[in-house]
């Protein structure tokens, strides 16, 4: 059985996350329902460890915000994993908030996905934490938010992908550490975040080969980030089998 608590000003929100929690084929038990921070609070005080699994709260709400709430949570009960809820513009608040130690951060409109998948993850382990060394996991819960930054990250390539690529301006604008949103997109992807903007930018330039075929070589180079037409031509065959100029006249 995994405890929920959620905490978000919308009436409808709540009711939809209850609803889709219901229909999932897990236990799931949502054990208070609070439109401000201040009554998931004074709910929440009176609670041990073992009794609930889960918060889910938004950010902005009256009488005690999301940040406020989490700060007294973490005060009570360290190691509680907390998601939250809140919109993809609001990008600072997920910054501030992967910063207090959340697990997750689910957008709205909500994903089912995503949302079964925070649920399983704490399902699993709710099965694996140990009854004694309360303090053994607050540094993964800090980790927390990997979903989002992954998501993020691969926004900001997928707008920039013409310009000049530098690890650091991109850790800067998501908040990370370099050294460590490299590690994690690479363990939550699969790919270093360079093969995946190499990728987008030879996707672009296939595009641009077909929808714009008089474009010359080098022009199409630069749009997708390229200063060298050459390193271009040379990559875009390794990584496509043919030169730029045959995969144009294949087809056409």
């Amino acid at each position: 059985m995994i405890r929920v608590m959620i905490a978000d000003d919308e009436e409808v929100i709540r009711r939809g996350l209850e609803k889709i929690t219901s229909r999932m084929d897990l236990e799931v038990k949502v054990i208070g329902s609070y439109g401000n921070g201040l009554e998931a609070w004074n709910h929440l005080r009176e609670l041990g460890r073992d009794d609930i699994d889960l918060l889910i709260t938004d950010i902005k709400m009256p009488r005690m915000d999301g940040f406020k709430l989490i700060e007294e949570v973490r005060g009570h009960l360290k190691q509680l994993p907390i998601a939250v809820l809140s919109g993809f513009s609001e990008f600072e608040y997920a910054r501030r908030a992967m910063r207090h130690g959340v697990l997750d951060y689910l957008l709205k409109p909500i994903e089912k996905a995503q949302l079964y998948d925070l649920l399983k993850s704490v399902e699993e382990n709710k099965k694996l934490r140990p009854a004694a060394e309360p303090e053994e996991t607050p540094h993964q819960a800090a980790e927390g938010g990997e979903h989002y930054v992954v998501e993020q990250t691969k926004s900001i390539l997928e707008k920039e992908y013409g310009q000049n690529f530098e690890l650091e301006r991109l850790a800067e604008t998501v908040g990370m550490n370099a050294s460590y949103i490299s590690r994690l997109f690479k363990y939550k992807t699969g790919q270093t975040i360079t093969d995946y903007l190499i990728g987008i930018r030879i996707a672009k330039a296939k595009e641009l080969l077909i929808g714009q075929p008089d474009l010359k070589n080098y022009e199409i180079a630069e749009k997708v980030g390229y200063s060298d037409p050459v390193y271009f031509n040379k990559l875009f065959k390794k990584m496509c089998g043919m030169t730029p100029k045959d995969y144009k006249s294949r087809c056409r």
